[in-house]
């Protein structure tokens, strides 16, 4: 009996340090992201990236079997730096567009986003009939969009009369616009609801028209997909597979109805 316990205490030593081994030696994703765009990406006090976008790499890490490491920095910044190696993939809100695709690969668009304007709530442009109105309403005005932005580039064709102004964070933008520096902001519509919820809550509203990504396929794209490196391909090939089974087993749809409220599951993206 001594024997037996002490073969058996040496046998689960061995299965422990075994498992520690393999937790060391496990291969790290390593995942940019801008942590500055609620509720797709924040960083909170200790540094731990949450948000949509965190909870798609960990679940993207657990089925790949790999360790996540987030790297934050400006969204802007993202694609130049995964261009240069300084990590694997980007999951930032990122939409797969033709201008993009010509520097990064992209995943399949895992998530679909639409994007709206949000004006003070006693503007009479927030019940704009149709795009076109609107657009010509915000004429001369001056609108915040985020750095290297679809959104951005989407006002910059269509609406050139808009005075825009460029911002490192969604944060800053809003604060600018509760200040009454901006007479606007145009985003995703998942973080400006946020906005909504919280500091813009009875001060602003959400512009009735709400620019959809059949607009202008090519500048706002095809969905929210994870970028990577044109030379990944084998990377690809396994995040698109893993991607594929978080929309079919639920996990996106959960992760996004925490998040947003809603389900952007992008259902057809595995057909």
């Amino acid at each position: 009996m001594v024997f037996s316990i002490a073969r058996q205490a040496a046998f689960c030593a061995a299965i422990a340090f075994a498992s520690l081994a393999t937790a060391a030696t496990a291969a790290t994703l390593k995942i940019g992201t801008e942590g500055g765009y609620p509720p797709w990406s924040m960083v909170d006090a200790s540094g731990k990236v949450t948000g949509f976008d965190a909870d798609v790499g960990h679940a993207l890490c657990r089925k790949l079997d790999m360790r996540c490491r987030f790297i934050v920095q400006a969204f802007d910044s993202l694609i130049p730096s995964l261009q240069a190696d300084r990590f694997d993939l980007i999951i930032s809100g990122l939409s797969v567009t033709a201008e993009r695709a010509k520097a990064i690969a992209f995943s399949i668009p895992y998530a679909t986003e639409d994007s709206a304007f949000v004006l003070p709530a006693d503007s009479p442009f927030v019940k704009a009939p149709d795009q076109a109105a609107l657009l010509k309403d915000l004429a001369g005005r001056t609108v915040g969009v985020q750095g290297g932005t679809t959104q951005g580039a989407f006002l910059q064709k269509h609406a050139p009369d808009i005075k825009l102004k460029t911002y490192e964070t969604q944060d800053q933008m809003q604060i600018d616009l509760s200040a009454g520096r901006l007479d606007g902001t145009f985003s995703e519509v998942t973080p400006q609801s946020q906005f909504l919820k919280t500091a813009g809550k009875g001060k602003f509203a959400l512009a009735d028209v709400v620019i959809k990504s059949s607009a202008d396929p090519a500048i706002l794209g095809q969905g929210i997909g994870a970028g990577i490196n044109l030379k990944n391909t084998v990377l690809k090939q396994k995040v698109d597979k893993a991607l594929c089974e978080l929309i079919t087993d639920g996990t996106i749809k959960a992760s996004s109805e925490k998040w947003f409220g809603v389900d952007l599951s992008n259902y057809k993206a595995c057909k």
